[in-house]
């Protein structure tokens, strides 16, 4: 059981502190209830571009890492369809330090025609490097286009056109964080060798006098039902074909999500799933496979993924799959192996909460989605979850009218 104190300041912020007395160090999370889905069609990647203009300075602070470093910490950030989370961690007796920069970038960031056009430049280099230059680069730029057809998770973090991020203006970028990056949208979470009554004050000095902003009200349009399978071929350099396949899933706090969570695991959790075992191992139709989902807030994908062994012909490969997924749609799966993908969930739950860092970003998403105590409280749905419902699910979730199949295929 993770314990755990709430305090909302004046300004909208929601404090939660988690007190480990064990650790000589302390936590300061900050996450921000934007991510890719709330960007303007036509000015994607933003969300992402922040992740990089938050470190190149603030306003009155120049350089972000220097004196968090000097002050012995580390940071971090990453942002998702759904948010974005920027954390750091130092000594606790440094605490203030991690305080005094989150706040000051909180406030407002150095805005500079150089700072833009250095980040600019990079997540440009970046989306070239991953996403246009190497192989599969574009194949969930693809597959997200087919699966979906106006949600805005149809676009990846990274955004959805180079041309996006490299006409990216100062005057967006400005209205795109005073709208989002404000007090009354974000949650901050302090842990580790830290007291409430410490943190209330600090709150209170660096974040207290910050304005709170507009409220953001999130209003996107939803994805319709698909009712019929989409399918596309493509053809790259790449040294040798691949499947994807998608399916439509329930959201993160559905019952359905859990589900379809050890799905994945049955399927592709490892070297003894299903898939593994029969398609790369016994019939050696695949170099690698994987199943997983993106866990994303809002109803997402599962998806499975594969690397075709030399020679093997992409509909023989795909007949195999589906061949899989037969099974648990038609047989409950044995309770042996509903347990084993169950304690492989627990194991993965318990390893995320040994780490205070993990503790304090847990608490943080969790809060996001609607109140941090779920945190305590997720591993009782998993146990819920029967042999029947993962068959009954899969009979929904892996329709021929719900599928997204992807060929990608090597250039001849």
């Amino acid at each position: 059981m993770i314990q755990f104190e709430r305090f909302v300041l004046d300004n909208g912020l929601r404090v939660l502190v988690h007190e480990d007395p064990s650790t000589p160090m302390a936590v300061v999370n900050v996450l921000y209830d934007v991510g890719a889905r709330d960007e303007d069609p036509n000015k994607t990647g933003f969300a992402h571009l922040f992740e990089h203009l938050m470190f190149g300075g603030s306003i009155h602070i120049p350089d972000y890492d220097e004196p968090l470093q000097r002050a012995g910490g580390e940071n971090n950030a990453y942002t998702t369809n759904d948010l974005t989370n920027y954390y750091c961690q130092v000594p606790a007796q440094n605490l203030e330090t991690a305080f005094w920069l989150e706040s000051d970038r909180m406030l407002s960031l150095a805005f500079s025609e150089k700072s833009l056009d250095v980040q600019r430049k990079v997540v440009c280099e970046e989306f070239k490097e991953h996403y246009i230059n190497k192989p599969y680069g574009d194949i969930w730029h693809k597959m997200r286009e087919l699966a979906y057809k106006v949600h805005p998770y149809r676009w990846m973090t990274i955004g959805k056109e180079l041309s996006h991020v490299e006409k990216a203006h100062i005057d967006d970028v400005k209205a795109f964080f005073f709208k989002h990056y404000r007090p009354v949208n974000a949650i901050l979470v302090v842990a580790g060798n830290v007291q409430v009554e410490q943190v209330k004050q600090l709150a209170a000095k660096w974040f207290g006098p910050i304005p709170m902003g507009d409220q953001y009200v999130r209003n996107l349009p939803q994805e319709p039902v698909q009712t019929a399978a989409r399918r596309q071929v493509v053809e790259a350099d790449v040294p040798v074909d691949a499947f994807l396949a998608a399916w439509h899933m329930d959201a993160r706090l559905d019952k359905g999500y859990y589900i379809a969570d050890l799905i994945t695991e049955v399927l592709g959790g490892g070297a003894s799933s299903r898939l593994y075992q029969q398609l790369v191992k016994e019939q050696r139709l695949f170099a690698s496979i994987d199943c997983y989902h993106f866990g994303t807030i809002e109803k997402g994908l599962v998806a499975v993924d594969g690397k075709l062994a030399e020679g093997v012909a992409i509909e023989t490969a795909e007949a195999a799959v589906q061949a899989v997924l037969q099974q648990v749609k038609e047989a409950a799966i044995s309770e042996q192996e509903l347990q084993k993908v169950k304690n492989k969930t627990e194991s993965v739950i318990a390893f995320e909460d040994m780490n205070v860092m993990s503790r304090a970003n847990s608490l943080a998403f969790y809060e996001l989605l609607g109140d941090a105590q779920l945190m305590n409280d997720e591993l009782q749905r998993y146990q819920e979850i029967t042999a029947a419902d993962i068959r009954s699910y899969s009979q929904q979730l892996f329709a021929q009218t719900n599928s997204n199949v992807l060929h990608y295929l090597r250039k001849k």
